[in-house]
């Protein structure tokens, strides 16, 4: 009986150390306030931008506009890629995926989007609700075609449930595991981190409508020039200069953004194994 409190002693204790960990690492506390720390943007045809006073702000480097959900595309996403990419600003595009055929839905985004090398590309799971939105199992193949179709992998737009749920039932070596993630998270600190096919996060997304509002804007987290209260912000796991250079990405995650390229960044590495009582 002595040996079991104990042992249950040391487990809480190593978990309380793990949480300590996530709450006090800059990644998850507040990142956006880090004036080094690169910003991102991403709209879609509903969201207004003014490009002269979005250009105020140095930290916003690039754009990921939604290009197309489902079987439509999106309005405004070829005005904007070339408008965006006249001004300097690095370039995305992400698919909202949807029930049906992932290949047919991987086809039609890559012609909408005809991606160029310098061209971020992501797929956007809104839940696990697969009535609604895409499956898991159908966004392993949407992610397969469009590596066997461009050579790289999309990198995967995931809340926290999504992100737990795809932990739970990924394999190390499932596909997953070979994209980089997209964190939605709209609070200023995250101190549960769900590590498991993700140790960390290269973008997350903190701000929205969500925790945005067109009457109190001086409570939102960030509030990007040029754009109203429901526009998107991210921020990047690293530096202004990093972003430029990793851009978009195209390394598996397992080979790219290192722990001990954050570490010179002032962004500590996360435990590089976390026990499965924590995930």
């Amino acid at each position: 009986m002595k040996r079991l409190f104990v042992k249950s002693l040391m487990v809480a204790t190593f978990a309380l150390a793990a949480n300590s960990h996530f709450a006090q690492s800059p990644e998850f506390n507040e990142p956006w306030k880090n004036p080094n720390v690169a910003l991102v943007i991403d709209p879609f045809e509903g969201n207004d931008i003014d490009w002269e006073k979005l250009a105020t702000d140095k930290r916003v480097i690039a754009i990921i506009h939604r290009a197309t959900i489902g079987d439509r595309a999106d309005k405004k996403y070829a005005e904007r890629k070339i408008e965006a990419k006249k001004r300097g600003y690095k370039w995305g595009a992400y698919h909202y995926g949807k029930p049906g055929d992932p290949i047919k839905q991987a086809d039609f985004f890559l012609a909408t989007v005809k991606p160029e090398p310098d061209d971020l590309m992501a797929l956007d799971l809104e839940s696990t609700d697969f009535d609604k939105h895409m499956s898991f199992d159908e966004a392993r193949a949407f992610i397969k075609h469009i590596k066997e179709e461009t050579g790289r992998f999309p990198i995967v737009y995931a809340n926290n449930l999504v992100t737990k749920a795809i932990g739970e039932e990924a394999a190390p070596d499932d596909v997953f595991a070979k994209t980089h993630l997209w964190y939605a998270r709209f609070r200023r600190s995250v101190n549960d981190f769900p590590a498991g096919t993700w140790k960390t996060y290269t973008l997350w997304q903190f701000s929205s409508e969500m925790n945005c509002t067109a009457t109190n804007r001086a409570s939102c987290l960030y509030t990007v020039p040029g754009t109203e209260y429901d526009m998107d912000v991210d921020v990047f796991n690293g530096t202004i200069d990093e972003l430029k250079k990793t851009w978009p990405f195209a390394q598996p995650a397992t080979s790219s953004l290192k722990p001990t390229k954050r570490r010179t960044s002032n962004h500590p590495a996360l435990p590089q194994a976390v026990p499965t009582f924590f995930r």
